[in-house]
């Protein structure tokens, strides 16, 4: 049985849109060592799961990605991947290797933890995530926290909680960057505010 990860990198102080390289004037903070650990999730995982609009910015992206340096493996895993998208508004159907998911979003999950052995990883944190976390149907919570402290956009899974975690690990690259670990706590409280 598969499990439901969502996956997102964000500030410090928990902006998570538009995360440009900071080498553009943006907060991403990127090094090998990141990449590659992001890369190796990526390659363990057997599906994307997507809202409409995370379906929409990456579809124009990492297809134009294939044949630039450095991103060739990055984007031969994004491209080749099956991807599900949870939308209210697209019809199938969709490009980029993706299935539109019919009917309620909580059995369309569970069935796709039963279809997949491994991860299902969600890598956003907006409407979506919020309504998963709701629902009770993630699994872990990956953080990939840049060392930056942003003062514009909106912040990480705002109007959700309390949600209590339990921590599950903790790595710290080189550059500054930590990916945090958590999985949902047994006892803890959830609440959609």
């Amino acid at each position: 049985m598969g499990r439901l990860i969502v996956n997102t990198a964000m500030t410090v102080n928990g902006a998570f849109e538009a995360p440009a390289p900071a080498s553009n004037g943006g907060w991403l903070v990127t090094d090998p060592d990141s990449m590659r650990a992001s890369l190796e999730m990526w390659r363990a995982a057997d599906a994307m799961l997507l809202g409409r609009r995370t379906y929409e910015g990456l579809s124009t992206v990492w297809p134009g990605l294939a044949g630039v340096p450095g991103f060739e493996a990055y984007a031969a895993r994004m491209n080749g991947m099956p991807k599900y998208v949870a939308s209210r508004t697209l019809s199938a159907p969709l490009e980029w290797n993706a299935t539109l998911l019919d009917g309620d979003l909580a059995d369309a999950v569970r069935a796709l933890k039963e279809e997949h052995d491994g991860d299902i990883v969600h890598p956003a944190a907006g409407e979506l995530a919020r309504d998963l976390i709701a629902r009770g149907l993630v699994d872990e919570f990956w953080f990939t926290v840049s060392p930056y402290l942003w003062a514009t956009g909106p912040r990480i899974l705002d109007g959700i909680g309390p949600v209590r975690l339990e921590f599950t690990g903790a790595t710290t690259f080189p550059s500054g960057v930590v990916r945090l670990c958590y999985r949902p706590a047994p006892d803890g409280a959830s609440s959609a505010g």
